[in-house]
């Protein structure tokens, strides 16, 4: 079971945030930015021949002599894509990667679901593959679940090609979350880039094992590439492990710079802190979701 009810029970009391005002074709149950004619006052503005005389407010009109139409705040059908790498690197750590990010995504789905959110889930290769199914509404909570935990572990679709597809598939705006450890021997930028290419809400969490993120092998080691079974022989001393550091610190500054120079959210989170903690937490504080 991917999640508890104990943290089921938390997960209800979220939203999706948005980071920027989201449109959408229907009347849904979103709140948004766009005025509409919600039953929420938004503000007022000057008449003009051709407005509607049932939104004039007349109160205002008697008092000043002036004439004011109310403008309301639309409820918005929201669309919540969940994307997930799972390609091998990710089926490093214990637990590994991937259950994370299946975890992760599997909250996050429910949150979209129970506020009545349109959700699809699905990793790089469904994109290759032609994914697309949307769920709505908390009766529908089990069977995303059950396709979140198909997800396979060995898929060979790059970064870059999963999100070109994706990028062809999307009709308009929306929330979109990309779960990876962005290890992609091409490099993670072009995918990124591909995923700004159209108006949406995009966040990027970027996901590292605590294995990789605090090392502690040391001696004569041979490591194999997940990705291409390369391996290579190294002997990992306090001088190798200083380097390995710097490396790693650059990576994380240099993916979260990149996010925020091209508008993407940027999350970075491990394996093993507790999916109601990095939701509560970090997805929190980083404005993708609210209370």
């Amino acid at each position: 079971m991917l999640l508890s009810p104990d943290t089921l029970a938390k997960l209800e009391r979220l939203d999706f945030a948005g980071r920027r005002p989201l449109h959408g074709p229907t009347h849904g149950e979103r709140r948004g930015a766009r005025r509409g004619r919600s039953v929420e006052f938004a503000d007022y503005r000057n008449y003009v021949q051709g407005d509607d005389l049932r939104f004039v407010d007349w109160n205002i009109a008697a008092r000043l002599d002036r004439y004011f139409v109310k403008l309301f705040l639309e409820e918005e059908d929201l669309r919540v894509s969940l994307l997930v790498d799972a390609s091998p690197s990710m089926s490093f750590g214990e637990p590994t990667k991937l259950l994370a990010a299946q975890r992760l995504v599997a909250a996050l789905g429910f949150i979209g679901l129970v506020r009545g959110h349109r959700v699809s889930v699905g990793t790089l290769g469904d994109e290759a593959r032609g994914a697309g199914r949307v769920w709505r509404g908390r009766h529908a909570a089990q069977a995303l679940f059950a396709a979140i935990e198909s997800f396979p572990a060995t898929e060979r679709t790059s970064l870059l090609e999963g999100a070109r597809r994706f990028q062809l598939r999307r009709t308009r705006r929306e929330v979109v979350v990309l779960v990876s450890d962005l290890l992609d021997k091409s490099g993670y930028e072009p995918a990124l880039r591909a995923l700004t290419s159209r108006q949406g809400d995009v966040t990027v969490v970027h996901l590292l094992s605590r294995e990789e993120l605090h090392p502690e092998a040391t001696g004569e080691l041979k490591l194999i590439d997940a990705e291409d079974e390369e391996a290579v022989e190294i002997t990992a001393g306090p001088e190798l492990l200083a380097a390995y550091e710097r490396t790693l610190q650059a990576f994380l500054r240099d993916a979260r710079e990149f996010c925020r120079r091209r508008g993407l959210g940027y999350l970075a989170i491990d394996n093993v802190t507790p999916v109601e903690q990095v939701v509560a937490g970090a997805l929190r504080g980083g404005g993708l979701v609210r209370s």
